[in-house]
């Protein structure tokens, strides 16, 4: 099983980064995935959840209106658009298949001027 992300970086306040992950080994199609985020010093959060078809969305009340989750099953992939950023949004952004426990290595995201 693999999740890797990529897509992280710096950006400035108020601008927009698009995350991926791109999954291989389970039947990516039969599952919820779900981002997450780990700022320095705190613990890991959630931050939104999309069903396996792709319909259902779930979000965090501190990025809701501002960020997208998608899901592209043909690609085996789970995307994060992430706009309006803000310097609170820095931290290690983490792929996840929450009912199996599965983790990505995360991808840094850092919003500064």
């Amino acid at each position: 099983v693999q999740l890797v992300e990529s897509g992280g970086g710096l950006v400035q306040p108020g601008g927009s980064l698009r995350l991926s992950c791109a999954a291989s080994g389970f039947t990516f199609i039969s599952y919820t995935m779900s981002w997450y985020r780990q700022a320095p010093g705190k613990e890991r959060e959630f931050v939104a959840r999309i069903n396996n078809g792709g319909v259902i969305t779930n979000y965090a009340d501190s990025v809701r209106g501002r960020f997208t989750i998608s899901r592209d099953n043909a690609k085996n992939t789970v995307y994060l658009q992430m706009n309006s950023l803000k310097p609170e949004d820095t931290a290690v952004y983490y792929c996840n298949v929450p009912t199996r426990g599965y983790w990505g290595q995360g991808t840094q995201v850092t919003v500064s001027s």
